[in-house]
């Protein structure tokens, strides 16, 4: 059964000859999508034999635009029956593609295939070990999952790949329409892929929760109730609270004193969650931090969004790295 691999990259560098390295042998066909790299990218990806497509700059970047590119290019080369998408930062595991393609083949109505992605310097910083705590989802069957997936060729054709206006959950998004079709996706407890976030510096964090509430805001503009959580999360500890000590202060000090011990509150159980998906003590303090301060970047993202959509704009890509 044929397999063929996307790889969509920007200014990867040796991250992208990492993930070249580690793609080869396990794909019948690899293609590498670039998205505007003024590094070496191109050139590191046809040295390793892979079919290479160079987005027109002319139109937006996405990471949605990049798969369905790298989709497209696979089968002018004649279809195949599962796709493994990756991103440049990552490295698949050994024995990764055949775990899932054995396992998608036992029923013809799974359309996606997923597993766990760890960070290779997941101590480099606090950002790091968020995010690879953040990949660590339980197994089984999901609703949705990140970027790196094997996917089934035939259910990725017919609700037509991912949407390139989506800039940010567009994995989620792709994932919803796949389940409104019937089919059924699933996570595998084996290790798919190692990741290197390289997120050392606050500012980049600060990006990176950007476009995760511009994800929050326009994923669930298209798929109703999806996100709700989160936004009203956001919307709380990121809008209203604020407003609610501020404009309060002019009343009564107990307003904002008030406020501030609902963030301890919320701060604390964030705690008490995260000790009990296993993070160590003090991980989980700083974890808990960072997850309370994010509501304010996410709330940007989240107006970023609607801001865009009242211009009537199209909305451009958040790099953070």
């Amino acid at each position: 059964m044929s397999v063929g691999l996307v790889l969509i990259g920007r200014n990867e560098g040796d991250r992208l000859k990492r993930a070249l390295d580690a793609a080869t042998g396990q794909a019948d066909r690899i293609v590498y999508v670039d998205s505007g790299s003024t590094d070496d990218s191109v050139a590191a990806a046809r040295a390793a034999g892979a079919k290479v497509v160079e987005l027109d700059m002319s139109v937006a970047f996405s990471a949605a635009r990049a798969r369905n590119a790298g989709f497209a290019r696979l089968e002018q080369d004649g279809a195949p029956e599962f796709v493994q998408f990756i991103d440049g930062d990552c490295a698949l595991v050994p024995g990764w593609v055949e775990a899932a393609v054995a396992h998608i083949k036992t029923d013809p109505k799974l359309a996606v295939i997923t597993g766990w992605r760890s960070e290779i310097h997941r101590n480099a910083s606090v950002y790091n070990q968020m995010c690879d705590h953040e990949w660590h989802r339980p197994a089984g069957p999901i609703t949705a999952c990140g970027g790196d997936m094997l996917v089934r060729a035939d259910a990725f054709r017919q609700v037509g790949g991912f949407s390139p206006q989506v800039i940010a959950a567009e994995d989620d998004e792709f994932c919803l329409r796949l389940g409104a079709a019937g089919w059924r996706l699933e996570r595998l407890p084996l290790e798919m892929t190692r990741h290197d976030a390289a997120i050392t510096r606050f500012s980049q964090w600060w990006r990176r929760a950007v476009r995760a509430g511009h994800g929050f805001a326009q994923v669930s503009d298209l798929h109703d109730g999806y996100f709700r959580t989160e936004k009203r999360r956001v919307l709380l500890f990121g809008l209203i609270l604020p407003l609610v000590a501020v404009l309060g202060a002019a009343w009564s000090i107990w307003l904002p004193i008030l406020v501030l011990g609902l963030y301890a509150v919320s701060y604390a159980r964030t705690i008490k969650g995260l000790l009990a998906e296993g993070l160590p003590r003090d991980e989980a303090r700083k974890h808990a931090l960072f997850l309370t301060l994010s509501k304010f970047p996410n709330l940007l993202g989240m107006a970023k969004y609607h801001l865009n959509r009242v211009r009537d704009r199209t909305p451009e890509i958040i790099e953070y790295q």
